[in-house]
């Protein structure tokens, strides 16, 4: 697989797959370097939503090389501490925070986060909560470290499993944020059996779309690069898989949503 992850990784330890993929070179060149839909627009806007405030203490769940929450920190005013698995990403994260920025970074695993109680007034999560095994228990940790009357914000892949080909459930699919992707209403039920209350589900499936269509160029790109081979037939499968997101999405059987809601 791409970025050094195996089909046996994918399948017996997809938590830290995924983050060694997208703390790689290639996945942030396959993602023009944004690695969710919408980019700094949707994630303003999905702290909008949460009310974000200035000096609000913000917690970013799988938070990669740190984008959104120094993007938090520098334009709302907030203090931002992030967490992922990948330590090449909290180093990465770490060195591009600005003397100045109230943001921090920590290594840490979204199933067992490693904070007290009611440390935070919001707790975000962007384009990951679909690549997570359990996600009630990433919830309810979220809502653990988050204050009562605080909120929780997510922003990810929409789908409605039952109709997208097989091809869109593998394990591989999966890391690509499509394979265990739930519905919005799906989402919102594993809010409430957390305790919380939804406050607000915003569809955007034209972000998504923009994304899968640059995602396939890219891959077009690669494969015309690639030297026949192995690694041509990976990306051969990739195109594929791509192309497949694009029709789902057109058909509105995949997407993508900001979601709220109270603790």
């Amino acid at each position: 697989m791409i970025a050094d992850v195996s089909l046996h990784d994918l399948e017996t330890d997809p938590k830290r797959c995924c983050a060694r993929l997208y703390e790689s070179d290639l996945a942030r060149w396959l993602l023009d370097n944004q690695l969710h839909p919408g980019g700094e627009r949707l994630t303003l806007r999905l702290a909008r939503l949460a009310g974000v405030a200035p000096d609000a203490r913000v917690l970013d769940v799988a938070c990669g090389s740190g984008a959104t929450a120094l993007l938090l920190a520098r334009e709302l005013g907030c203090v931002t501490v992030g967490v992922d698995l990948g330590a090449r990403a909290i180093e990465q994260a770490r060195r591009a925070t600005p003397a100045g920025v109230r943001a921090s970074f920590l290594v840490g695993d979204a199933e067992t986060l490693p904070f007290p109680d009611a440390s935070f007034d919001v707790a975000l999560s962007e384009c990951s909560l679909c690549t997570f095994p359990d996600k009630p228990q990433a919830i309810a940790e979220m809502a653990r470290v988050v204050r009562l009357r605080g909120t929780i914000a997510i922003a990810d892949v929409t789908a409605d499993p039952d109709a997208l080909p097989a091809q869109l459930r593998t394990a591989a699919a999966r890391v690509a944020c499509l394979g265990d992707a739930h519905s919005a209403d799906a989402y919102a039920a594993l809010l409430r059996d957390a305790g919380c209350k939804p406050l607000a589900i915003e569809p955007h499936p034209a972000e998504l779309r923009a994304m899968a269509d640059r995602v396939e160029a890219r891959l077009r790109l690669a494969r015309m690069l690639a030297p026949p081979g192995e690694q041509r037939e990976r990306i051969r499968e990739a195109t594929a898989l791509a192309r497949l997101a694009i029709d789902a999405i057109a058909r509105g059987n995949l997407g993508y949503a900001l979601i709220t809601a109270r603790v």
